[in-house]
């Protein structure tokens, strides 16, 4: 295996990992209705755990 190939699949498989984790960034967004009406697992968006993690992840950018 050339170094050229080498950088190609692992360009690839970076690719398609950012690909993954967008398209799970965007149904994490939708309402959750929506996310159980098309069998998503609903984000623990209103959980404590969320909203503390959220606050320390604001303190620390601030």
């Amino acid at each position: 295996m050339s170094m050229l190939e080498s950088l190609g699949r692992y360009g690839a498989a970076i690719k398609n990992a950012h690909d993954r984790n967008k398209a799970r960034r965007i149904l994490n967004s939708l309402p959750p209705e929506i996310q159980k009406d098309i069998g998503w697992p609903v984000s623990p968006r209103a959980s404590e755990k969320a909203v503390l993690f959220g606050t320390i992840w604001t303190a620390a950018r601030g």
